[in-house]
């Protein structure tokens, strides 16, 4: 846990001060707006959803109401027309008639009687009696289908002796709409095969409120059993399946993308409202894509706020990174030019002269060091009186040329010719062939003082003998090779050319080095006895000499193996040689 805070803390420290002004203005900006918009959204979901189950259950109640009220005119009309009513008992009397004046004369009160209950009863439509028996229609008042079918009618539910089906195509021959109708037996004392058959005469999508509400509202008809009688939908809900448990025993529900709601009436069946998902949230899904709409906006706007917040930081930012710039590129002048900010234009000031201030610093520490670097360098070379040292020298080498000693005076030849040259006043910069004339001087100081020829192989360019380099340069790389290099056999090569640098090398097959002791001497940390043993004293004379003299444009290098020996490189800018000759 504490790892994974730790790197949230290290990504955030990378983040950069534009995606940060960024982030907390939007931030500050959307976090209000999303928790307004989310109070608001769940608030409007519920409002619109109490407002949408309120307008179809109170729709689907009315149309219950309405169904219910249709059902209890057919049975009371079916009433009239059974047994205990005018009409049933004449049709008894015509049953039991054999007379065949009083049948015609009954038929056609008959007939006349259901005329005017046909007409007084607008809601009414087809009314006939069914002999079950004889699988015989009597007394219709309209036309009937020829496939007119009791066993094939929707039974929607039963009780005292009245059946209720629907709902189904009307049996009146030119209607196709889809009706209710109500069968009741006739109870007469010589038959017990007939019935009377009464449909409602209006269409079923005018109870249906469609469009009422502003849904598109699918309607299906359940018996007592839970058994779909009519279905809107039948590719969802089949008619002649059983609806779910979860139906039957809620009042609202959702299942396969459609919500509905149910009504069950006193008469035991029941009607339910169908609406799809889409439909239902159709409202919601307009609020919802206007309150996207303006969130949208509201972001574009934010971020250009917050885009032109960055840019009244940015370009003083800017001036701040171009400053810092030319102090890193050691340009001093630069364009004073202003931001719109009081506050980022004193800053700017301040830094300037800041600046100016530290350029001031450098070049007073610059001639400073260098004053310093030319005083240690003269005090190296001026530490000894050349004068008296030459003179004494002079003196001890007449005397051993009046006793007769060659080897001293020899001896003392070369040193006085290599003091000479080493602490002479004839300028800093010597040649390459003086350097060379110089290590020769010292080679046979070293034969006489150790009594053996040491093997020094010396290949240097004629082109580059009047190559001007510092003075004393050759002679320490020599030095530092003999004495902690090369043994009695080893050899010794100086190699001088000339390409685009003048590059001198000096290499041994002695000892070698250490890479530890290679970076002491580069970084002039050797150690306490490393100084006392003189490692890296002449080594850092020439190094100093060459940042001295050069400014940085030379390159000293040590390659160095322990048992295979050192090889020491110098290289020369060849512009700044030409014009110190």
């Amino acid at each position: 846990m504490l790892s994974k805070i730790n790197k949230c803390k290290e990504y955030f420290y990378r983040v950069t001060l534009k995606k940060r002004i960024i982030l907390l203005f939007l931030l500050a900006s959307l976090i209000p707006f999303i928790f307004i918009g989310f109070i608001s959204y769940h608030t409007i979901n519920s409002i619109v959803n109490n407002q949408i189950q309120r307008g179809i259950q109170s729709n689907l109640k009315q149309d219950a109401l309405t169904l219910e009220n249709t059902f209890d005119n057919l049975n009371h009309l079916s009433q009239q027309l059974s047994f205990e009513g005018i009409v049933g008992k004449k049709l008894n009397t015509l049953l039991n008639s054999h007379d065949l004046y009083e049948r015609v004369e009954i038929t056609s009160e008959l007939k006349s009687e259901l005329n005017v209950i046909a007409f007084t009863n607008p809601s009414v439509g087809l009314i006939m009696y069914y002999f079950e028996n004889e699988n015989l229609i009597e007394f219709e008042n309209l036309p009937v289908r020829e496939e007119f079918s009791l066993g094939e009618l929707p039974e929607l539910a039963k009780y005292y002796g009245l059946t209720y089906y629907g709902p189904h195509i009307s049996n009146y021959h030119y209607n196709n709409q889809h009706v209710i109708s109500a069968l009741r037996k006739v109870n007469f004392p010589s038959r017990e095969d007939v019935y009377v058959y009464v449909e409602s005469a209006f269409r079923l999508t005018d109870v249906f409120d469609e469009g009422g509400s502003g849904y598109d509202v699918f309607y299906l008809f359940l018996n007592e059993a839970g058994k779909i009688n009519y279905s809107q939908l039948d590719n969802i809900f089949p008619q002649d399946t059983v609806i779910t448990n979860k139906m039957k025993q809620k009042s609202f529900g959702k299942d396969e993308g459609y919500f509905w709601f149910k009504h069950t009436s006193n008469q035991g069946w029941s009607i339910v409202a169908v609406i799809s998902e889409a439909d239902y949230n159709k409202e919601i899904n307009e609020w919802f894509i206007q309150v996207i709409t303006f969130f949208l906006i509201f972001l574009v706007v934010s971020l250009f706020l917050a885009w032109l917040l960055w840019k009244m930081v940015y370009r003083p930012l800017k001036e701040f990174n171009n400053e810092i710039g030319l102090l890193a590129s050691n340009e001093v002048q630069s364009v004073h030019s202003k931001s719109s900010v009081p506050e980022f234009n004193f800053l700017l000031e301040n830094f300037r002269e800041m600046k100016q201030q530290i350029w001031e610093l450098f070049n007073e520490i610059e001639l400073k060091e260098k004053r310093k670097a030319d005083l240690e360098v003269e005090k190296l070379l001026y530490q000894i009186n050349p004068h008296f040292l030459m003179n004494t020298l002079n003196t001890v080498q007449w005397m051993a040329m009046m006793n007769g000693q060659d080897e001293i005076d020899r001896l003392v030849k070369s040193l006085n010719k290599l003091l000479h040259y080493n602490l002479g006043k004839r300028g800093q910069f010597s040649t390459v062939g003086d350097e060379l004339d110089a290590i020769k001087q010292y080679l046979t100081l070293q034969q006489i003082r150790y009594d053996f020829n040491f093997n020094v192989q010396v290949d240097v360019k004629d082109e580059v003998m009047n190559f001007p380099v510092p003075r004393f340069i050759l002679q320490p790389l020599v030095e530092n090779s003999l004495y902690h290099g090369v043994n009695d056999d080893g050899c010794i090569q100086v190699n001088v050319d000339l390409k685009d640098k003048l590059v001198i090398t000096v290499k041994d097959n002695g000892s070698g080095m250490t890479e530890e002791t290679i970076t002491n001497i580069l970084n002039d940390t050797e150690s306490t006895a490393q100084k006392k043993m003189g490692m890296g004293i002449g080594l850092n004379y020439v190094r100093r000499m060459m940042v001295v003299h050069y400014d940085g444009r030379t390159d000293f290098k040590i390659d160095s193996k322990l048992g295979e020996g050192t090889c020491i490189t110098l290289t020369f800018p060849i512009s700044e040689g030409e014009s110190e000759r």
